[in-house]
């Protein structure tokens, strides 16, 4: 039980309606999670808005109501908190709730369009090699130490994060890595959270569905480096031509990192292969199992860390060496017969042409690269052409398909991203709306030596179409095309 006096604590009050001095046995924002003696805030979402269940919660046992709107009707023994932000006062509350865990543990959290997911599994995957007790919040799962539980999100709701991080420092955590959104930025899921470091990796053509416009895009990114406090440190990609915006209002401490400009943390790459690159890290030489420039960027993002955490240099370089990319990020295998597949979550131009580049670079020019990418429907339609076009300028031979068509006709998302194609960029590409089909037929088109690229999910385990989702794995389907595994 708390205090809900307690729990108010720094929420932007505009009004109050009964008294503060009850005790709270529970929070929710979701209606159907109201008990008995719960603090119900309510907030108007994208969906549906939390004022219309009001009534419904007091008869849950809710005694306590936060809106950014004044009550029509009051019931005795209901207490009415008017606010200017239901959301940001969500948060606020969220962190009161748990005892702000984010200001007792060291949280790293990295934003940016690429590399959020690599980057913070790596950490994570660096620490545990360390023996330090450690927790992780990303796309693809939650951990705590060796504990594993599903996430649903990039970045989850503010009462989920201060739970999770609230069962970390119960479990003895040290660290923990979190992924950061631009939605939850703009939703203020993160508002409330104390960062000790805040990762910008980069920023490109992304999420306009929900942003609308690029500078809004990266206003959401920027605000989280706005909110960093003065014992904070803000580490960028100097590389990337938004990173000083990111820094301009900042009070954190600023540090950069790069391949190609001066920096703080410098990397140049000495060799790039299909089974690895050699590094040198601020002129320390270091064998990574990781491939291309893109995770260059990200295996330098992690030395950073390491060095700003007090990792010893050669145990931090010892432990980057025997690090793994994450799932479905440039996950490489080989048949057989000599064919490389390699499945990444590339899904956005940027990240499509960084993963094809890297392969370019790499291969001698005389196999074949064959690409395999769809768009997922209901998300930013603006960026489908132009995935089509990069993919069959780099590439030998391009099938499109469907990625997750959601609630959109695949053939139409299909028919949108070959629509601006040139007549030389048509002849390179297939339409095969079918994904487990178009991954059949790339590896009927492969000989030996030659390259293909599985792009759009990674590390998703379902396709969704309709409103249903699908048992569908890109690396298990060309496993078995390759004859890897048994049908």
């Amino acid at each position: 039980m708390k205090s809900l006096k307690d729990i108010l604590y720094k929420v932007e009050i505009l009004s109050v309606i009964g008294t503060t001095d009850i005790s709270i046995s529970t929070v929710c924002f979701d209606s159907r999670k109201a008990e008995k003696q719960s603090l119900f805030i309510a907030i108007k979402g994208t969906q549906t808005d939390g004022n219309r269940f009001v009534q419904e919660v007091i008869k849950s046992g809710a005694i306590a109501i936060v809106s950014e709107r004044k009550p029509v009707n009051t019931i005795d023994g209901v207490s009415y908190i008017v606010v200017k932000n239901a959301a940001k006062a969500l948060a606020v509350i969220a962190a009161n709730f748990y005892n702000n865990p984010s200001e007792k543990i060291k949280l790293i959290g990295v934003t940016g369009t690429n590399g959020k997911t690599t980057i913070v599994s790596l950490l994570y995957d660096l620490c545990l090699q360390l023996k330090n007790k450690v927790g992780m919040l990303s796309t693809i799962e939650n951990k705590i130490n060796n504990q594993l539980m599903e996430s649903t999100h990039t970045t989850g709701d503010s009462l989920q994060i201060n739970q999770l991080l609230s069962k970390m420092l119960d479990s003895g955590c040290k660290y923990c890595f979190m992924e950061v959104s631009s939605h939850a930025i703009d939703q203020y899921r993160v508002e409330a959270l104390a960062f000790d470091i805040m990762i910008f990796t980069n920023i490109s053509h992304d999420h306009l569905d929900y942003h609308k416009t690029f500078n809004q895009y990266i206003s959401a990114k920027k605000k989280v480096f706005d909110n960093l406090n003065t014992k904070a440190i803000a580490l960028v990609n100097n590389d990337d031509k938004h990173a000083l915006d990111m820094l301009k209002d900042t009070k954190a401490k600023k540090l950069t990192y790069s391949l190609k400009s001066m920096s703080n943390y410098k990397c140049k790459i000495m060799e790039n292969r299909f089974d690895g690159t050699l590094l040198s890290i601020n002129n320390y030489d270091v064998w990574s199992k990781l491939i291309g420039e893109f995770n260059t960027y990200n295996l330098l993002a992690v030395y950073a860390v390491g060095n700003l955490l007090a990792i010893e240099e050669d145990k931090l370089l010892e432990g980057i060496s025997l690090l793994e990319s994450a799932e479905g990020r440039f996950q490489t295998i080989r048949s057989t017969d000599g064919i490389t597949a390699i499945v990444d979550y590339a899904h956005t131009p940027d990240a499509l042409r960084n993963v094809l580049s890297t392969i370019n670079k790499i291969r001698t020019g005389n196999e074949k690269l064959i690409t395999v990418v769809g768009c997922g429907g209901d998300r930013d339609a603006k960026k489908r052409s132009k995935m089509a076009a990069i993919a069959s300028n780099l590439s030998s031979q391009v099938v499109i398909t469907s990625d997750n068509p959601r609630s959109e006709d695949p053939d139409q998302i299909i028919k949108e991203m070959t629509a601006e194609l040139d007549p030389i960029q048509k002849k390179k590409c297939l339409e095969i709306t079918d994904r487990k089909q178009a991954i059949k037929t790339a590896s009927t088109l492969a000989n030996k030596d030659d390259i293909i690229l599985i792009a759009g999910k990674g590390h998703e385990k379902h396709q969704e179409i309709k409103g249903v989702k699908y048992p569908f794995d890109d690396m298990q389907e060309i496993k078995q095309c390759l004859n890897l595994i048994k049908n």
